[in-house]
C-alpha cells in the first residue's frame, strides 16, 4: 500500500514546520522508522509516518523533536555519566518540552491537548495499574507529560526531584538529575529485593508472611506474637503500605512465579518509557513504501567539458578523415562512381547554406540589437531620478519673476546590471529534423551577443563523446544521483573566440547539424565521431549547471547571467547510486535504481527537499525538480526554456503546466493557433518558450511556386508572416535580457 497524495502532501506540511520552528533548514526525512530521532550531529530530524496519529498528536511529536534539534546539544556524555538512556530522556523531554514551550507559547496549547488525546486513549498504558505504585522515575515521566490529566502523588524527598526538573534550564543540569535520579531508584530497588530476599527466607523455612513490614521479626523468642503486631491493621489483613512506597502484592505468588528464572535485574527500569515507545509504533503505517533521500553529487568537471578548442580541432580532423574516406571508397569503386564527385567538396552545399544564412540574419541580429539597446534605455530612464543644483540656469534667469524652478537640474542614471549568457544545445537524437533551424536560433543570438557585447558560452550535452579512459565524472556515493562517465558537455562557442574562427566553428557545427536535415544531406556526409546526435543527459547537465554558472559568473565579472535551454523534451531518467546486499552475499556492493515514488531530491547547502518520483507527466518530473533546485540556490539567475515540438503537441505540453479548462490555458492555446508560439511562467524555467518546429525555420525566403499571381501573393504573405513570428519570439526573448 502506497501513501496517498493527502498523506504525502502532510508529510511536506510537517516537514516544513519543523523547519519554521527550528529557524533553520533543518533536513527533514519520512521513513519506515517506529519512533522520531533527531540526530543532533549531521542536524536530520527523522519522523515516521504517523498516518494513524491526529492532526494535534502529529503537531506535538514535531514540536518535540524540534525542542532537541534546538536545544540537545551534540556530546557524548556515556563516559562520564552513570545512568540510563530512559531516564536521560525523562528529564531531557521535560527540559525541551519546557523550553520550546515558552519560545513558542502558542504551543502550550498544542501539547496540552495532544497529552490529554493521549491519556484518553491509555497512550502510556496506565489504566489498569496504580500509578502511585510505580517508581519515580515513571510517575515523573507521567507527571510531565499527562499530569494535568492524572493525580500522581510524591512524598517530600521525591518532591524534591519533580522541582529540581521543573528548574532546569541546561542540558547539563538534566543530566545531574538524571545522574541523581538513577542512584535514587537503584538504591529504592535495591531495597525491594532486600526485602523480597527476606520474604524468600520465611517461605523457605515455612514461616507464613502475613503482608506485614519484614524489616521487624515476625515472632518472639517463644514464637509467640508481640504486642505490637496485635494490631487494629493485622485483624484487618495487614499493615496498610505508602502509596510511594515500592512492594509487591503477592509475594508468595511473585516468588513461586520466578522459581528457575533469571537473576533479579538490579537497573531500574521505565515502564512508562517502554510504553510511550510501543504506543508510538502503533501510530506508524508500516505497509508504506520506505522514503528515500537522493543527494546532488559535486562533479568533477574538467572531465565533463570539452573544451572549446578542443572541440574544433577534432571537428577540423574529422572532416579531412570524412573526405579521405570518399576519396579512397570512390577509387575503389571507381567502376561505380565518377572521380568527378571527387572535385566538389562533401560539404559544399551545407556551406554554401551558412554563409546565405550569415548574410541574411544580419537584418535580424540588427533588429536584437536595436530592440536590446531601445528597453535599455527604456529601464534607464525609469530608474533616473532628477535633482536640482545649486547653480542658476541662465536660459532660465528671466523668468525669475514668476517661476521659481531657475536652477540647473541634473539627472542621474543608475548603472544596470551586467549580463551574461550561457547556452544550453539538446544534442540528442530527436533534434534531427530540427537542428539545423534551432542553430539558426542559437547564432542570431550569440551574434547578438557579440554586437552589445555580452558574453557567453554555449555547451551541447551528449553520451556520445569518445573518451577511451572515461574518467569518473563523480565520486560514487550511496544515496546519491549516479551521473554516467560517457556523460559530456561539448562547448562549442565561447565569447573569448576571434571573429574570424567563430566564423570557422560555426561552420562546423552548422555541418553537424546538416547530417540529420533531409534539406542538406549527402550520402557522403556525416559528423565525426563523438558528434553525432546521442541520447538526453538534460537532467545530468542541469546538476553540472550548479558549479558552472557560479564559474561562469565569477569569470566573466557579471552579475546576472541568463541560462537558456532549447530542447524538444524532457531528459532521460535519471538514477541512483544504493548499496545492495543479496540473501546469498556476505558483502554489499554499489548498484542503481530508477527514481520512483517515495524518492526525494535532498539539497544539504539549502537544507530543503523536493519530491522526486520520476513522473514525467507532474510536477514531479526530475528536470522540473532540478531547476527548481537551480533557483533557489543561484537566485541572479534568469533560467529561459525554449520548447521545440510539433504542432500537435502543444496543447498537450501547455495543459501540463496551466491545467484544463483555465481562463490561461484557452488564451494560450489562442495564440498557439494563431502564432505556433507561447510563453509560459514559473513553470520550472522562469519563462519556457513553447515554440512549433515549423516556426524556427527563419529563411522566410521569396520563393513562389510559379510566375502566377496567386502563387506570387501566397510566397509574399508567408514571407511576411515567418519574419513577423521570428521577430516575435526574438523579441520577448530580448525583453528578458534587457
Amino acid at each position: 500500500m502506497c501513501i496517498s497524495n493527502k498523506g504525502k502532501m502532510k508529510h511536506e506540511i510537517k516537514s516544513t514546520l519543523a523547519k519554521l520552528l527550528a529557524t533553520e533548514d533543518l533536513v527533514v526525512e519520512h521513513k519506515n522508522v517506529e519512533t522520531a530521532q533527531f540526530d543532533v550531529h549531521s542536524r536530520v530530524l527523522t519522523l515516521p509516518n504517523w498516518d494513524k496519529a491526529s492532526e494535534g498528536i502529529f503537531d506535538m511529536l514535531v514540536c518535540h523533536e524540534v525542542g532537541h534539534a534546538l536545544y540537545t546539544p551534540d556530546f557524548d556524555w556515556t563516559k562520564d555519566r552513570v545512568t540510563s538512556h530512559s531516564f536521560i530522556n525523562i528529564v531531557e523531554d521535560a527540559r525541551i518540552e519546557k523550553l520550546i514551550k515558552r519560545r513558542y507559547e502558542g504551543t502550550s496549547k498544542t501539547f496540552y491537548n495532544a497529552y490529554n488525546e493521549l491519556s484518553d486513549i491509555d497512550f502510556f498504558e496506565i489504566n489498569n495499574k496504580d500509578v502511585n505504585d510505580m517508581n519515580l522515575a515513571d510517575r515523573i515521566n507521567l507527571y510531565f507529560k499527562i499530569g494535568n490529566f492524572v493525580d500522581i502523588d510524591f512524598i517530600e524527598e521525591e518532591q524534591y526531584f519533580v522541582n529540581k526538573i521543573d528548574k532546569i534550564e541546561t542540558f547539563e543540569e538534566a543530566l545531574d538529575v538524571a545522574e541523581e535520579l538513577y542512584a535514587y531508584c537503584k538504591r529504592k530497588k535495591a531495597e525491594q529485593k532486600e526485602e523480597m530476599d527476606k520474604v524468600a527466607d520465611m517461605q523457605n523455612e515455612g514461616i507464613p508472611f502475613d503482608g506485614m513490614n519484614t524489616t521487624s521479626d515476625a515472632t518472639d523468642g517463644d514464637g509467640e506474637e508481640t504486642q505490637e503486631e496485635e494490631t487494629e491493621a493485622d485483624i484487618d489483613g495487614g499493615r496498610p503500605q505508602s502509596a510511594n512506597q515500592p512492594v509487591v502484592e503477592d509475594f508468595e505468588d511473585f516468588i513461586n512465579d520466578n522459581q528457575g528464572k533469571q537473576e533479579w535485574n538490579e537497573e531500574p527500569e521505565s515502564e512508562t518509557m517502554e510504553a510511550l515507545n510501543d504506543a508510538l509504533k502503533n501510530l506508524t503505517n508500516t505497509q508504506t513504501r520506505d522514503s528515500q533521500y537522493i543527494e546532488l553529487p559535486e562533479l568533477i568537471l574538467k572531465n565533463i567539458i570539452v573544451d572549446n578548442e578542443t572541440v574544433h580541432q577534432k571537428l577540423d580532423q574529422g572532416w579531412k578523415d570524412c573526405d579521405v574516406h570518399r576519396k579512397n571508397y570512390v577509387e575503389k569503386y571507381k567502376d561505380h562512381y565518377s572521380l568527378d564527385e571527387l572535385k566538389t567538396p562533401i560539404y559544399a552545399e551545407v556551406d554554401k547554406s551558412f554563409y546565405k544564412f550569415k548574410r541574411d540574419a544580419q537584418k535580424e541580429v540588427n533588429y536584437l540589437v536595436k530592440e536590446f539597446e531601445r528597453r535599455k534605455s527604456a529601464g534607464a530612464y525609469a530608474r533616473s531620478s532628477t535633482s536640482r543644483t545649486g547653480v542658476l540656469d541662465t536660459k532660465s534667469l528671466h523668468t525669475y519673476k514668476f517661476n521659481e524652478d531657475i536652477f540647473k537640474k541634473i539627472t542621474v542614471v543608475p548603472d544596470g546590471k551586467n549580463h551574461g549568457l550561457v547556452f544550453i544545445l539538446d544534442w540528442s537524437g530527436s533534434m534531427g529534423q530540427v537542428m539545423i533551424d534551432t542553430l539558426k536560433q542559437l547564432y542570431n543570438l550569440i551574434w547578438f551577443c557579440r554586437k552589445v557585447q555580452i558574453p557567453y558560452d554555449v555547451y551541447a550535452f551528449t553520451i556520445d563523446y569518445p573518451d577511451n579512459d572515461l574518467p569518473k565524472v563523480a565520486e560514487v556515493k550511496d544515496k546519491e544521483v549516479q551521473i554516467p562517465n560517457n556523460f559530456h558537455l561539448l562547448k562549442f562557442f565561447t565569447s573569448s573566440t576571434r571573429t574570424r574562427d567563430l566564423d570557422h566553428q560555426m561552420l562546423n557545427i552548422f555541418r553537424c547539424g546538416a547530417t540529420g536535415d533531409w534539406r542538406l544531406n549527402n550520402p557522403w556526409m556525416q559528423s565525426p565521431v563523438g558528434f553525432r546526435l546521442s541520447g538526453t543527459p538534460l537532467n545530468e547537465t542541469m546538476i553540472a549547471l550548479r558549479q558552472i554558472l557560479p564559474e561562469f559568473k565569477k569569470n566573466n565579472n557579471v552579475e546576472k547571467v541568463q541560462c537558456v535551454v532549447l530542447t524538444d523534451g524532457e531528459g532521460q531518467p535519471m538514477r541512483y547510486n544504493t548499496e545492495v546486499q543479496r540473501d546469498w552475499e556476505h558483502e554489499t556492493w554499489m548498484g542503481t535504481n530508477y527514481f520512483r515514488e517515495g524518492c526525494f531530491i535532498r539539497d544539504r547547502k539549502l537544507g530543503t527537499t523536493y519530491r522526486c518520483e520520476g513522473h514525467y507527466y507532474d510536477d514531479r518530473n526530475q528536470t522540473d525538480v532540478l531547476l527548481k533546485n537551480l533557483r533557489q540556490r543561484l537566485p541572479n539567475v534568469n533560467f529561459i526554456g525554449i520548447r521545440i515540438m510539433s504542432s500537435r503537441d502543444g496543447a498537450q505540453f501547455a495543459r501540463r503546466y496551466l491545467g484544463y479548462g483555465t481562463e490561461l490555458v484557452e488564451k494560450t492555446m489562442r495564440r498557439w493557433r494563431k502564432e505556433r508560439s507561447f510563453a509560459i511562467k514559473d513553470a520550472g524555467y522562469h519563462t519556457y518558450f513553447g515554440l512549433a518546429s515549423q516556426a524556427l525555420a527563419n529563411d522566410a525566403e521569396f520563393e513562389p511556386k510559379s510566375d502566377s499571381k496567386a502563387d506570387i501573393k501566397r510566397a509574399f504573405v508567408k514571407s511576411l508572416k515567418n519574419k513577423k513570428m521570428n521577430k516575435k519570439i526574438l523579441g520577448e526573448f530580448i525583453e528578458l535580457v534587457a
